[in-house]
Formats: C-alpha cells, sequence, structure tokens
C-alpha cells in the first residue's frame, strides 16, 4: 500500500513538473507572438541564463524570461569561459542541420589528402563566390574539401536560381558550376529533381544572410572568404571532420 502510494505521489510530481513546464512555455511562446504574430518558433530550451528560456526562431537564437515578460536578442556571453554562449548553442544548431544533407546533394570538390571540410552556401554570380572558388584547387591541396549549397541570394525564381538548378541538371554538375562561375555559359535545363529549394531553405533556417557562408564540421560559421591559408588557420582551431 506504502508502496502505491510513493508511486502515486510520485507520478503526481511528475505530472505537475511537466504542467507547469507546459504553462512557462505556453508564456514564452505568447511573449514572442505578442511581437512577432507570425513567427515560426522551432525550439524552446531552458537557457543557461538564470530566469530565461532560449527560443530558437527564423535563424537566430533570442531568450524570453520565464513570466514572458522580457524578450533579449543578443549574444549571451560566459565572461569567466570568455565564451559566446549564444554562438556556442546555434553551431550545434547549424551541426545537426547539416547533417541531414548527404553527400548526394552537394557538389563535393574534394581534397585528396582531407584534413578539414567546409560546407559552403554559394550564389553564382557572387563576387566572393567565385574569388573563392577560382582558388578551390588551392584549398583542396591544403587538405581543404570544400562542398557546396546553394543561396542564390536573389531568391526563387531569379537567374542566379535559375543558374543553380541548371548546374544540377547538367551531366556534369560538379564542371558545369566550374563553368558558370568562370561567367561561361551551359545549358539552362531546369526540369530535373534539384536540391536547390532545400538548400535555400536550410541556409534561412540557419542564420544565413550572405555569401559566401562558411560553416566549419563543428557548426562554427566563418564570416565568409578566407584565401586559402587564411582558411586553413581559421580551421585548425576546430575540431576535424568526424
Amino acid at each position: 500500500m506504502l508502496l502505491k502510494s510513493l508511486f502515486a505521489a510520485t507520478a503526481l510530481l511528475f505530472a505537475g513538473h511537466a504542467l507547469a513546464q507546459d504553462q512557462t512555455e505556453d508564456k514564452v511562446r505568447a511573449a514572442i507572438k505578442s511581437l512577432v504574430p507570425d513567427a515560426a518558433v522551432d525550439k524552446i530550451e531552458k537557457s543557461v541564463l538564470p530566469g530565461f528560456y532560449e527560443v530558437v526562431m527564423g535563424g537566430q537564437v533570442i531568450y524570453v524570461s520565464a513570466d514572458g515578460k522580457y524578450v533579449v536578442s543578443g549574444v549571451v556571453w560566459d565572461a569567466a569561459e570568455r565564451k559566446n554562449l549564444t554562438e556556442a548553442r546555434f553551431a550545434g544548431i547549424r551541426k545537426a542541420a547539416l547533417a541531414n544533407v548527404p553527400d548526394s546533394k552537394r557538389i563535393i570538390f574534394p581534397a585528396k589528402q582531407e584534413k578539414f571540410a567546409i560546407t559552403v552556401f554559394t550564389d553564382i554570380d557572387c563576387g566572393y563566390c567565385r574569388h573563392l572558388h577560382q582558388q578551390v584547387a588551392e584549398y583542396n591541396n591544403l587538405g581543404i574539401t570544400v562542398e557546396y549549397l546553394f543561396f542564390p541570394r536573389a531568391g526563387k525564381g531569379s537567374e542566379s536560381w535559375n543558374k543553380s538548378v541548371a548546374v544540377w541538371c547538367a551531366a556534369n554538375p560538379q564542371d558545369a558550376l566550374t563553368k558558370v562561375k568562370n561567367g561561361e555559359t551551359i545549358e539552362m535545363k531546369t526540369d530535373c529533381a534539384n536540391p536547390v529549394e532545400a538548400d535555400y531553405d536550410l541556409g534561412q533556417k540557419i542564420g544565413v544572410t550572405g555569401t559566401p557562408a562558411v560553416i566549419t564540421a563543428d557548426g562554427s560559421q566563418i564570416g565568409g572568404y578566407l584565401a586559402p591559408d587564411q582558411m586553413l588557420a581559421r580551421l585548425q582551431q576546430t575540431p576535424p571532420k568526424g
């Protein structure tokens, strides 16, 4: 009888905790909706910031107090550790999201002796994207594999978008990408199955706003173009692929 009573009390305790958690998340969600009615909230979790919840939405991380009264948009640092907690959190989100993109949905320029791999969200007509690609052999020679996803900044239906689709529809997408990056003309075939829209949506979800957006194996985002030797030095500060 005592054992049953303990089980019942424990069940009530967990039920009460779950209810309180749901009510808190409702307050957090309501606070977001009061400011951005059409906001799509991806995830709500307790934050390391005492009294606040971490909300992932629209390619960013924001913080909302448990009572829903305060919303903080910005970067949280651990002063003692000198660590950007917001970026560390979002790096994990990027890494998990990119893990769902198979090699078959990327255009890959592999290093023969790979030390690092970078995922690059690219725009066909972006100047720095073209400059990066013109040096792709140099990145490869340094042991850096370059894996491309598409992020046509002008959006769906734009010339850059259609070029991206045409690259995927080509018999040799790797060769086609190099040609269009060099300003050459390729057949504008756009009726094949392709991942361009999925790439673009993913980029928006993980906070890509410009190109080239370079993301390391641990999910960190490098600001943009770096020369091959500078890229290697930056990557040497992060864990290798896998």
